[in-house]
């Protein structure tokens, strides 16, 4: 260090006053040579280690560096992975939203495919039943004087004459249609009868529809003469 230097000149000082009045010239000079040498020597040794530390401390300060930005890069890897993980969840919630609105979907079609073929075969079912209402219109007209029309949303209307022997052409009438499930269902019925929900409710139970519209006429002529 500076110190040491310093120290160390002042003692060559000392040893040199006490040498130039031991010694000569020449021995003198040789002196002076090598402590020049080793002043020298030192001066590079001293040079050499202080650029050594310089170095190390650069070095040091380089490593902190390299520390330093490792550690933010391991930090910026543990955010990353956890985002990652974060999205890797969300995908796997989409996926199972996803399926289970698939599965809905499916199950929903099926629904509505079974829905379709009920409406579909009851639908059917009922225009089968008018159809062969209307085959019998020939029938009724003839041995009960009814006259049959086919009237708006596939409802049948019946019509009576001949009950009231005092005005023969009053119409006594109901209408008839045929409900979601396949039942049949007295819609009107002009004058009205007390008597034509229990009618109603022996159709559906016996499905003998001559039996029901003669009961019916029935009903209308016994209704004529209060």
């Amino acid at each position: 260090t500076e110190d040491e230097i310093v120290l160390f000149e002042r003692e060559m000082k000392e040893f040199w006053t006490k040498l130039k009045s031991t010694y000569g010239t020449e021995q003198l000079n040789q002196t002076l040579a090598l402590r020049d040498s080793c002043k020298e020597s030192i001066k590079m040794l001293s040079e050499k280690w202080s650029k050594k530390l310089k170095e190390g401390d650069l070095m040091i300060d380089k490593i902190q560096e390299y520390s330093n930005e490792i550690l933010q890069q391991s930090q910026r890897i543990s955010e990353n992975q956890e985002h990652l993980t974060e999205i890797k969840s969300n995908l796997n919630q989409e996926e199972e939203q996803k399926k289970d609105l698939t599965d809905s979907i499916q199950e929903l079609k099926e629904e509505l495919m079974k829905k379709k073929e009920i409406i579909s075969s009851k639908n059917k079912a009922a225009k089968e039943r008018v159809e062969r209402l209307c085959k019998s219109k020939v029938l009724f007209e003839e041995r009960l004087g009814l006259e049959i029309r086919r009237i708006h949303n596939e409802q049948l209307q019946f019509i009576f004459r001949h009950i009231d022997h005092k005005d023969p052409d009053k119409p006594y009438m109901f209408t008839l249609s045929i409900n979601e499930q396949g039942d049949y269902e007295v819609t009107s019925c002009t004058p009205p009868l007390d008597c034509i929900a229990e009618f109603q409710l022996k159709v559906r139970e016996t499905n003998n529809f001559s039996a029901f519209v003669a009961n019916i006429r029935k009903a209308f002529t016994a209704l004529s003469y209060k």
